[in-house]
């Protein structure tokens, strides 16, 4: 029976008594479809502070006070955190802004205000941490979590940062969870979640209860925050087809609704950073649908992981940052299977603009370019691996001190990841790890009585990498 027929059927039962009672319980309960409350910062309301349920999306009025109507397949009521507030969180890091309805129909959410503008912040992109037993546990925990940290503390102690981790927390191994909550909570910012396709409950029925694991640690699987002129949105394009690990790339109609409404508080001049497992712009089915929803936002950036590789695409005039994962090849080598050192994303937002570098783990900041000369019969062949490159960079090499122009793009495999993955014994942990083709390869020839090469990377920011290889 569905809940409002239940609650309709109470009330004409009861409507044959004569109750006088003045129990919240009550109350709550004959008010079930509907949610109030209050936004506040501890004293004052808080004006236009927006909320959902995941269907409906509500603003405060200008004494900080909501209402909401709920659907019935509601079961968490989040606050779309507004710029200028301190982030909620549990633990230290988990993102905590929101509620779960199943026992309340009223309640308020208390605010902290920010003792800086947030207009200048920084935000860092997990993808696929991805462990699967206590040995790649220790290897995050012993690697990725203190080079993050490394990068946090480099900001400054008043620096305002958070985290998101899209996807694939863990490898199917659920109970994880806690592990990833501990390596969260040691980066020391706050974090938000997406749903990947390893951190889903198999075998409990179709794509509507695969989240219910994700839900008790993280909370809803779609949601939105703001800090400055940022507007961050979260989804869940991972659909599961029922039998365990097939999946497809998709986002419910249902999860576009809820866009569209929360998009209409967002001014269309915003920063506007959604957040994703899947690659949107080749990997989910029904992106056309997407990219609608932001023809009006001309500064709109998509962060992924999924792919185990480095990848940037423009697509319909959204700029999608496709992350190498922080577990590389599955927690094998030290690169990903395109040659990408295993790592994350590092951002700048100031004011509506956005920069960023790709941080390999273990690596210096600089490190943007690796460099391989094959020898070849009467010449040699430099191939360079720009894993951060999209088509405002610019590639230069230098033979033996001189400028020979720009280095030509080439598809295929980065050397380094075939020595280290190529073939079935290839690592012998995880052998289905493979070298994967990739675009952002450069490669020249050069005759054999060249002593150095030098390739300078000049990315879209006008900062500049250089790699060095003397050939013996």
């Amino acid at each position: 029976m569905k809940r409002r027929e239940f609650v309709k059927g109470f009330g004409l039962l009861a409507g044959g008594m004569v109750i006088s009672l003045k129990l919240n319980a009550f109350d709550r309960f004959l008010n079930a479809d509907t949610l109030k409350g209050r936004v506040t910062d501890g004293k004052k309301g808080i004006a236009n502070a927006v909320l959902s349920d995941g269907f409906e999306v509500v603003q405060t009025n200008k004494d900080g006070y909501y209402t909401i109507k709920l659907s019935e397949k509601s079961e968490f009521l989040f606050l779309s955190t507004p710029s200028g507030y301190e982030f909620k969180v549990d633990g230290g890091s988990i993102n905590r802004q929101y509620e779960n309805i199943s026992s309340i129909n009223e309640f308020d959410f208390t605010l902290k205000k920010l003792s800086k503008d947030d207009n200048k912040h920084h935000f860092i992109i997990w993808a696929d941490p991805q462990v699967k037993n206590k040995k790649d546990v220790e290897q995050m925990m012993a690697t990725s979590v203190p080079d993050t940290r490394k990068v946090v503390e480099s900001l400054g102690k008043d620096a305002l940062v958070h985290g998101i981790g899209v996807g694939d927390l863990v490898w199917d191994n659920l109970p994880l969870f806690e592990s990833y909550n501990k390596a969260v909570a040691e980066m020391g910012i706050p974090f938000f979640q997406c749903l990947g396709n390893h951190d889903m409950d198999y075998r409990q029925g179709g794509d509507e209860t695969s989240d219910r694991t994700f839900k008790k640690y993280f909370g809803p699987t779609y949601y939105s925050f703001n800090r400055g002129k940022a507007h961050y949105i979260v989804l869940d394009d991972v659909r599961y087809l029922g039998t365990e690990r097939n999946y497809d790339g998709y986002i419910t109609e249902e999860q576009l609704a809820w866009m569209e409404k929360d998009l209409k508080f967002v001014d269309k001049n915003a920063l506007v950073i959604v957040n994703a497992h899947i690659p949107i712009h080749n990997s989910v089915k029904n992106n056309k649908d997407f990219y609608k929803l932001l023809k009006a936002y001309k500064n709109a950036h998509v962060m992924s992981g999924h792919t185990h590789y480095n990848r940037n695409v423009i697509k319909e005039g959204v700029f999608e940052h496709n992350h190498g994962a922080v577990c590389g090849a599955w927690w094998t080598g030290p690169i990903c299977e395109d040659g990408t050192p295993r790592g994350y994303g590092v951002y700048e937002v100031n004011g509506n603009e956005l920069k960023w570098y790709y941080k390999g783990t273990g690596q210096e900041r600089t490190y943007q370019i690796s460099l391989d000369v094959e020898k070849l019969t009467g010449n040699n062949r430099v191939i360079a691996n720009v894993w951060n490159y999209d088509p405002k960079w610019k590639i230069e090499y230098y033979l033996d001190g001189k400028l020979m122009g720009d280095m030509p793009q080439q598809k295929g495999y980065d050397p380094e990841a075939v020595r280290l993955y190529k073939g079935p014994e290839l690592p012998a942990s995880r052998g289905f790890a493979e070298p994967k083709s990739t675009d952002h390869l450069f490669m020249v020839h050069c005759g054999p009585e060249v002593k150095e090469v030098k390739v300078v990377a000049t990315d879209r920011f006008g900062e500049k990498f250089v790699a060095i290889k003397n050939i013996i």
